[in-house]
């Protein structure tokens, strides 16, 4: 039996048949990562300007990137940013996912649609509105005010990720523990946690990468000492479209690749 032959799911419908599917992802597939994937080779022109392809091939750019203190240290700030993002977006995100899934009142819905308005209005707006608020809080280019920020941003993100483990997890397990003395932080902590264990870790991750990646509220809120990587490389797009950026770039997709490809991998070595 050939390969085209053999049944793709349960349904008992081959490989064959389903050809046109895998064509149209294939499609799809190329449609999102091709554009991003062009500016890997752009990334090692020798050219001063943004070059596709590359006519000359050299490691110039990465050497000027590790070479300016300018851009190691926005590259400190948003790994910093990012990592308290996902220190606090998961734990408070978790809770609220815990928290209305269990809850047993009227307005659940409601709660759940106020928690998630960071992600359904406009980033520009939400940037705007807090550029005002750290203006009367002297909050503006600080690192506490790009962290609470992106924090808001990622913490309806982890909510959604951790509720949709919820819904698949059995509560029975976690009363039993709580009928045989344990208290509900520790049923929660002993016997939910574990088995939801591989969406607290894509939580974290996602946190880390909204934070890692964001630009616009960036824009607005940090600065000076604190500018964000992102921040930087939009700067320098705009002022004179330094390909340093390419080589940036190229190192956020493999960094962004791999902390994926960890949480995955972890998520199976848990099943």
């Amino acid at each position: 039996m050939s390969w085209l032959d053999r049944p793709a799911s349960d349904t008992q419908i081959s490989h064959g048949a389903r050809l046109w599917l895998y064509a149209v992802g294939a499609l799809v597939l190329a449609f999102l990562a091709i554009p991003t994937l062009i500016v890997i080779p752009m990334s090692f022109s020798q050219s001063q300007y943004l070059e596709f392809p590359p006519r000359e091939w050299s490691l110039r750019w990465y050497e000027a990137y590790f070479a300016s203190s300018s851009w190691m240290a926005a590259t400190a700030t948003s790994f910093k940013a990012g990592f308290c993002t996902a220190l606090l977006a998961t734990p408070m995100g978790t809770l609220a996912a815990y928290g209305l899934h269990t809850a047993r009142l009227r307005f659940v819905g409601l709660a759940i649609l106020a928690l998630l308005t960071p992600t359904i209005v406009p980033v520009i707006l939400v940037g705007i509105a807090l550029f005002y608020a750290y203006v009367q809080l002297k909050m503006v280019n600080s690192f506490l005010g790009i962290v609470l920020a992106h924090t808001m941003l990622a913490v309806p993100i982890v909510m959604m990720i951790v509720g949709s483990a919820l819904k698949s997890f059995d509560l029975d397990q976690e009363r039993v523990a709580r009928s045989l003395g344990a208290t509900r932080t520790q049923a929660f902590l002993q016997v939910t946690a574990p088995q939801i264990g591989f969406a607290l870790v894509t939580s974290a991750v996602l946190s880390f990468l909204t934070s890692f990646d964001e630009v616009v509220i960036a824009l607005f809120v940090s600065g000076g000492d604190n500018a964000t990587l992102t921040r930087m490389m939009f700067l320098a797009l705009r002022d004179q479209i330094d390909p340093t950026i390419a080589a940036i770039s190229t190192i956020m997709i493999v960094m962004t690749s791999l902390l994926l490809a960890v949480s995955q991998l972890f998520g199976k070595s848990e099943t």
